[in-house]
């Protein structure tokens, strides 16, 4: 019996041990894993691929991304949501989640409860571009062509409730300019009725519309950040070109589940950061279209409630609905 309770002891006393080892172990001493909501080869996979690299190389452990799509990243985030919170599982959010909680029913995550950000990540800049048969060559050209034939403009998007139509639906919303929203499945089709004209209007992400730009296909008439974007330094934001606080782009951020030490949350902070601030990730972030997007935890929080609520007013105000 003394024996038993003895190695029973010495068991206990193991644990412990084990726990506090675990508990000083530097992080990360494993490979880290990002979830992100879409398929392999978009733009999000891309972004944080290319950031994950440079983040393993700065903590010295491989960063493994993996994709979970569907559901409207609700898959994704729910997986990370249940995960341990020790900063070995983050995920990569997103357009989507600031959209979801107005747009859809049983949403099966709060991105303010069940996450702790880490850190704004990327952005892919999109551009307000029409048909050089539409003949408006401005902002506010289109804006009186619009209030001159309410309804009869058509602009397009790669389907409800994506960037593209909530951009369109803002714009109108901010300029009393009313034009009539085309969704499509996807991008291939909608930049093909865009260059024929038939639909004139896109708020596009930079990298679909780019090459047609520059080759004259279309016409840029200003991008929808707040600031410039460095792909077309010389093209107007949609605020300078008078309409008032107008923002909005496609961005990523990583967020880690709830209750992540901070000491953890922190060091992953660091490493993001460190990692857009490299030329090497800028370098290949530009060249798929890509900007980094910069904001520490408290600004990625500030931000991500900011995009909340401007969108749940643009679904309330527009009446928009998914089946």
């Amino acid at each position: 019996m003394r024996q038993l309770c003895l190695g029973i002891a010495a068991g206990l006393a193991a644990s412990v041990l084990a726990v506090g080892h675990a508990a000083d172990a530097p992080f990360p001493d494993h490979p880290v894993k990002i979830v992100i909501g879409f398929p392999p080869g978009s733009a999000t996979d891309v972004a944080t691929r290319i950031i994950a690299n440079k983040m393993g190389d700065l903590l010295g452990q491989p960063m493994v991304v993996e994709n979970k799509p569907g559901a409207s990243t609700n898959i994704a985030a729910a997986q990370v949501a249940r995960a341990a919170p020790d900063g070995y599982t983050l995920f990569m959010a997103g357009n989507s989640n600031s959209v979801n909680p107005a747009l859809l029913k049983n949403v099966p995550v709060d991105m303010f409860r069940d996450f702790t950000p880490v850190g704004l990540a990327a952005t892919v800049p999109s551009i307000l571009v029409v048909a050089p048969s539409l003949g408006v060559t401005s902002v506010p050209d289109l804006i009186a062509a619009a209030k001159r034939t309410p309804g009869k403009i058509f602009f397009a998007s790669s389907g409800v409730a994506t960037t593209s139509h909530l951009s369109g639906e803002l714009f109108g919303m901010s300029t009393g300019a009313k034009m009539t929203h085309v969704p499509y499945k996807g991008s291939n089709q909608v930049i093909t009725d865009l260059l024929a004209g038939s639909v004139p209007v896109m708020f596009a992400p930079a990298p679909t519309v780019l090459a047609f730009v520059k080759d004259n296909k279309l016409t840029a008439l200003a991008t929808t950040g707040l600031a410039r974007s460095r792909l077309l330094p010389d093209l107007p934001t949609v605020a300078e070109a008078g309409v008032k606080d107008y923002e909005t782009r496609i961005w990523f951020g990583l967020v880690a589940p709830a209750g992540t030490p901070q000491p953890v949350v922190q060091k992953l902070s660091s490493a993001l950061d460190a990692a857009t601030d490299s030329q090497e990730v800028r370098d290949q972030l530009a060249a798929q279209g890509i900007e980094p997007f910069k904001g520490d935890a408290k600004e990625f929080a500030r931000y991500m409630q900011q995009e909340t609520r401007k969108w749940a007013d643009v679904i309330k105000t527009s009446g928009i609905t998914v089946e």
